[in-house]
Parts: C-alpha cells; sequence; structure tokens
C-alpha cells in the first residue's frame, strides 16, 4: 500500500466488522470522527489516538496539539496525555530527553497532565516515532459529533490551507524548495506558519461553541480541506457544495505548491477547523472568530445526500475532487524513491 492513511475503501470495509459491543461507548470507530465518547454520567469521556510519522522537527510538541485538536473537536477540553516514544539506536540521551521535553512542555502550555505512556529504543526506524493517546471530557449536553451537520448548514473554516503541510515541507524539504525556485523569504514564512496561526484548533473551537449553535467541527488533517469536507458529508450522510473562490489557500502554501507540483486541497492542513452551523448563526460567528485575530470564510453548504458532493469551479459545477492520499505523503513518496 502507499504511504498515508489506509484508503478509504478498506477503511470502511474493516469498519464494518462487529467490534463495540459496550453501551456506554457513545461514539465509536466511524468515518471522519475525530474521537470516541464514552458516557460515564454527565460528563462524557473523550479519547483520541493518533501518530505523528512526517515530522523530525519538534515532533513531541506536535503530537500533542494533532491529539488535542480532536478532543477539541467534539466541544470537549482536553486533560490527559500518555505519550510512546520510539527513537533510533542512533539516539542519544540528550536527544530523548529534549524529545520528552517536548510533550511535557506542550502538555503543560494547554493545561493538560502527561500521566503515563512508553519509551524505547527501536529495532528497524531511522528517526524518531510519536504516538500519543489523549483523554478529555465534555458535558454531555456539548457533544458535537463530525456527524451531526445537518442539511441545510452552512460550512466554514478557519485560519487558512494548508497550514501544516506547508510548515512541514519548508522544514523537512528547504533544499528541494530551494531547488524547485521558493525564495529564502518565503521558506522562512512558511516554516513559521507551524507557530503563527499555528496548527491548534482549541481556540478556535472553543469559541465557535460559545458563540453560535454548532452541529459539526472536524479538523482538517491528512487528505486536506476537501478529505475532511468529504468525511463530514460521509459522517453525516449529507451531500454538499463549495465554492472555488472561496477557498482560503494562503500565499505561502500556493507559492510551495505550485513549485512542487501538489494541489494545496489534497495537503495535511492541521490549524483549520470546518465547522457547520445554521446559516443564521454565521455572521455571529464570524464575528467572534475575527475578534479574536482568527481569520475565518463561509465555503459552501450541506445539503440532501442526493444532490452528491458539487465543487463549483470557475468552469462551472463539478463533482468535489478526491485524493487517495495526502499530497505530502504523495511527494515523500516521490522524493524517496
Amino acid at each position: 500500500m502507499d504511504i498515508g492513511k489506509f484508503p478509504s475503501s478498506l477503511l470502511e470495509r474493516l469498519l464494518l466488522k462487529p467490534g463495540v459491543k459496550d453501551p456506554r461507548v457513545l461514539l465509536g470507530p466511524g468515518v471522519g470522527e475525530d474521537a470516541a465518547v464514552i458516557d460515564l454520567g454527565e460528563t462524557l469521556l473523550v479519547a483520541k489516538s493518533d501518530p505523528i510519522t512526517f515530522a523530525t522537527d519538534r515532533i513531541g510538541w506536535y503530537a500533542v496539539q494533532v491529539n488535542a485538536n480532536d478532543i477539541a473537536c467534539t466541544g470537549g477540553t482536553p486533560r490527559w496525555f500518555l505519550a510512546t516514544l520510539l527513537v533510533p539506536e542512533s539516539f542519544t540521551e540528550d536527544q530523548a530527553e529534549e524529545l520528552y521535553t517536548q510533550v511535557l512542555d506542550a502538555c503543560t502550555a494547554i493545561d493538560v497532565t502527561l500521566i503515563g505512556g512508553h519509551s524505547e529504543v527501536t529495532y528497524g526506524i531511522d528517526r524518531p516515532i510519536v504516538s500519543g493517546t489523549m483523554l478529555g471530557e465534555v458535558a454531555r449536553d456539548r457533544l458535537v459529533r463530525t456527524g451531526g451537520a445537518q442539511d441545510g448548514d452552512s460550512i466554514v473554516v478557519t485560519k487558512g490551507i494548508a497550514i501544516e503541510g506547508t510548515a512541514l515541507l519548508a522544514r523537512e524539504r528547504a533544499d528541494d524548495l530551494r531547488k524547485a525556485g521558493v525564495s529564502d523569504d518565503t521558506i522562512t514564512l512558511s516554516a513559521e506558519l507551524l507557530i503563527n496561526p499555528g496548527i491548534s484548533v482549541l481556540i478556535d473551537a472553543r469559541i465557535a461553541c460559545t458563540n453560535a449553535q454548532i452541529h459539526s467541527m472536524h479538523d482538517v488533517t491528512e487528505g486536506g480541506l476537501i478529505t475532511g469536507l468529504r468525511e463530514i458529508a460521509a459522517a453525516s450522510g449529507l451531500g454538499l457544495a463549495v465554492e472555488e473562490g472561496s477557498m482560503p489557500i494562503l500565499e505561502s502554501t500556493a507559492a510551495v505548491c505550485q513549485a512542487l507540483d501538489l494541489d494545496p486541497l489534497g495537503l495535511l492542513a492541521s490549524g483549520a477547523l470546518l465547522i457547520t452551523l445554521p446559516s443564521s448563526d454565521v455572521p455571529s460567528l464570524l464575528y467572534s472568530l475575527e475578534k479574536r485575530g482568527i481569520d475565518c470564510w463561509e465555503i459552501g453548504m450541506m445539503m440532501a445526500p442526493e444532490e452528491g458532493l458539487v465543487y463549483i469551479s470557475r468552469e462551472g459545477e463539478v463533482e468535489l475532487p478526491q485524493f487517495s492520499r495526502d499530497e505530502l505523503a504523495r511527494y515523500f513518496s516521490r522524493t524517496s524513491a
């Protein structure tokens, strides 16, 4: 199989196998769902597990951010983190301590407690791999599901596309970008996207849940904006329509993708939050986000399933594109072959 997530067809087939029998599991495995939810009474436990495999720079910090994001997308608050640190035989004790410190500092910054995990020197790998499990909590009446979108909802996205993929390419493949004609200034700006506006959506999600009636939230990760939209539609059993002209592609992303022949709409995009909500609540949401300095755009609407997945391009209406894997994974495979 190709590098990246399991193909959607395989994942869907695997998820059809019976697995969840405990009635306390309110939300289990499902295409597009960001986390599992377990019934513990009035307060629900939210659980998420995700590895970091593409990055090497600040990998411990990454692991905390991406797992916290998925808790936030349920309307919950991240509380406890477990980290599995796998490092190659070439790693030094100083490097191991730096990796652990990254995890600890990232947890402290968002008021999360590091409660355990595992660490080892692992045979057969040439770079560190961090897998994290984040636990959080959400009040029963505040739970948000990816599959909660409703027919007629407006679709809003925050910050812009594609923050994480652009930053990773600048940090991991700067020489490739220079050879492709990208200026050092653009590479520097791209690398800094990791911090500003950053890949966390904790504040975005908190503002959304406080200032509007939110039906669905989804962190835009592997497969980019297009895959995120497809996952919301699949999880909700709906169609949707989005406009090409409303897609907020960051200037540095456009430059990096053009140089490397990548499509920004299929590029890893943590930092952008997809939100669906009644159209009447959109002005309040946009105002609240922008007041906190978070850029945001209304890009389309959810529709009845028979309407399909519509992409309104400059040439007319076509079917929403599909990416078999993330553009970052495709590029890494192409350049390492």
